[in-house]
């Protein structure tokens, strides 16, 4: 028999406090790490369930839609891709997948562990997606149902052109899956008027909020393919036919209790669009874009390059080339030590040669930038 663990005596954990810029999480409103802090109601109190439908108001706004299926999964944005696949995507499907980097992988990952069979269309990393590729995939294959893409590749900072390949997805008939990650709050994004079907996203990246929380949205097409699949949906917690009545898909309708909602974490999300919504989306993507070249313009004085072709460039995630004879590990270590300023290191096939540099919501500010490329000067002399 073992002896009885001993009583541990751990002090309380009082976090520095660190400029994130980084691939997220991004720098949180202080406004939004107060509602977290505000007190606790139940999940089914009248209350909480109305801040629940002005959640859902501002998520419509924030993605541009008006489908009635728009809520936020209780997990993290890879909860809120796993909750597309698996709720869309049956067993024996066909599904063309995009690959650009780490997260067209993860797309690939999910149609297989259901069972589907994913063609994919392969481009190189710090490439967008090539429309003409996909193109040239859907017609080889006339019995796919699905396009899965990401619009924001937050492994490489490229951007790739939702609005085309919905569109050309549409025309031959296939419902779309659309990664937006970090792409909502800080770059166009229209998802009725570009006709996406089914779109994620994630709480900590441009929307500036705490980590945890995946929005998304279905089309009435793709609720539709949900209502009449002929299997049951394998995951019971994803399950959105259980979640919609959770949600309150049917105005008026009372609130069937599925799970125990992260009740903080959703009034500061519900803090976050507010923010978003008081700003209004055209000036936040013009903010992300202007701190961007304000960044740019900083980076070339010191010699640091794009990994990405300017006119591909996402403004809040931007992959830089790391200078001959620098140690990867060593700045970013420095940074983060010296200067509490964090960025990000490659991932996948630029793991040690490219630093990613984050531009996301409440982070994306002037301040931000000059500190950024002052103590970055100072690391690399």
């Amino acid at each position: 028999m073992q002896p009885p663990l001993s009583q541990p005596h751990i002090q309380p954990f009082f976090p520095p406090q660190r400029t994130l810029m980084g691939p997220g999480p991004s720098d949180v409103y202080p406004s939004v790490l107060a509602a977290c802090a505000k007190p606790t109601l139940g999940h089914l109190d009248p209350l909480f369930v109305g801040m629940m439908d002005e959640v859902k108001q501002l998520l419509q706004y924030a993605f541009q839609t008006r489908n009635e299926m728009t809520l936020a999964v209780s997990a993290p944005g890879s909860a809120g891709m796993e909750a597309c696949f698996v709720n869309l995507v049956e067993s024996g499907e066909k599904v063309i997948v995009c690959r650009n980097g780490v997260f067209g992988e993860r797309m690939r990952s999910n149609v297989e562990r259901l069972g589907a069979v994913a063609v994919t269309v392969d481009d190189d990393w710090g490439k967008p997606v090539d429309v003409q590729k996909v193109s040239d995939a859907i017609k080889a294959n006339p019995d796919a149902k699905f396009l899965a893409f990401v619009h924001a590749e937050t492994s490489t900072g490229a951007r790739s052109d939702a609005k085309a390949l919905c569109a050309l997805a549409k025309e031959h008939g296939l419902l779309t899956i659309v990664d937006t990650v970090t792409a909502l709050g800080g770059i166009e994004l229209r998802v009725d008027d570009w006709g996406i079907d089914a779109v994620y996203s994630g709480s900590q990246k441009c929307l500036s909020c705490v980590p945890g929380l995946s929005p998304i949205s279905f089309s009435p097409a793709a609720v539709e393919k949900l209502k009449t699949r002929k299997s049951l949906v394998q995951s019971w917690f994803l399950d959105q036919t259980l979640v919609m009545g959770y949600w309150g898909n049917t105005s008026g309708a009372k609130r069937t209790y599925h799970h125990t909602a992260p009740v903080n974490a959703l009034y500061a999300l519900h803090e976050a669009l507010r923010l978003l919504a008081d700003e209004g989306l055209e000036n936040a993507w013009a903010r992300h874009a202007m701190l961007h070249t304000e960044l740019r313009d900083g980076l070339a004085a010191l010699g640091i390059e794009f990994v990405v072709e300017e006119k591909y460039r996402l403004p809040q995630l931007n992959a830089v080339h790391i200078p001959a004879g620098v140690d990867d590990a060593a700045v970013r270590s420095w940074l983060l030590n010296d200067y509490n300023l964090e960025i990000g290191a490659g991932l996948g096939a630029l793991a040690g040669k490219a630093w990613r540099i984050g531009l996301m919501g409440y982070g994306a500010r002037r301040e931000n930038v000059a500190v950024l490329l002052g103590a970055l000067g100072e690391v690399l002399k």
